[in-house]
C-alpha cells in the first residue's frame, strides 16, 4: 500500500466467553437489559430471540440503540482506548466513536447473548505496509512527510477493517 489516509473501525464480539472485565460486565448489563426492553416488541411472548422479533416487527431493531445505554458507562472508563486492540509497543488504540450492536439474543437462554463493540479510530497516515504489518502515523500527515512523526506498527487482525481510504499523492523533492 502506497502513502495513504485511512480511517480504521475495530469490531469486537462479545459473547459468555469473554474474560475481560469490561467484556463481562457490558455483556450482562445488555443482556439484563434486552430482557426487559424486548418485551415491547413481544407481548405475546410469542418469540424467544431477537431475530424472531426484528422478522415480527421491525421497530425491535431500536433494541441496539436502547441497549447501548446500561454499556455507556463501562465504555466511558476505558476513557476512548480500545481495550483488545493494541500495537506492537502494547499501547491501546484510541477511539473516537463507537457503535453497540446486538447480533442476537435469547430471552431463554442467556448464553445465546451476542453483542459486539464496534470502535471507530480517527484519522490515521499510512506510511509504509510491511507484509501484515502497517506502520502509520496518527492525523493527516500528508504535508509533513519530511518531519519526524511519532508513528506506531499494527498488525492486520481479525476484526480490524479500514472503513475510508484516501491514496496521497507522491512528494516530489524540490
Amino acid at each position: 500500500m502506497e502513502k495513504a489516509l485511512i480511517q480504521l473501525a475495530y469490531r469486537r464480539v462479545i459473547t459468555e466467553q469473554c474474560k475481560s472485565p469490561f467484556e463481562q460486565n457490558v455483556w450482562l448489563v445488555s443482556y439484563n437489559e434486552f430482557l426487559l426492553k424486548s418485551k415491547a416488541y413481544n407481548l405475546d411472548r410469542k418469540f424467544n430471540t431477537f431475530r424472531e422479533m426484528v422478522n415480527n416487527d421491525g421497530r425491535a431493531n431500536s433494541l441496539h440503540y436502547k441497549l447501548s445505554f446500561p454499556a455507556l458507562p463501562f465504555v466511558e472508563q476505558l476513557q476512548k482506548k480500545i481495550p483488545s486492540l493494541t500495537v506492537n509497543a502494547g499501547k491501546n488504540i484510541v477511539f473516537n466513536s463507537w457503535q453497540f450492536e446486538l447480533i442476537d439474543s435469547d430471552i431463554r437462554n442467556r448464553s445465546q447473548h451476542t453483542i459486539a463493540i464496534n470502535y471507530y479510530i480517527d484519522t490515521i497516515t499510512v506510511i509504509e505496509t510491511l507484509g501484515e504489518y502497517m506502520l502509520l502515523a496518527l492525523g493527516d500527515r500528508s504535508e509533513s512527510f519530511n518531519d519526524m512523526a511519532d508513528c506506531f506498527v499494527l498488525k492486520m487482525q481479525d476484526g480490524l477493517s479500514i472503513t475510508k481510504f484516501q491514496q496521497l499523492q507522491q512528494l516530489v523533492p524540490a
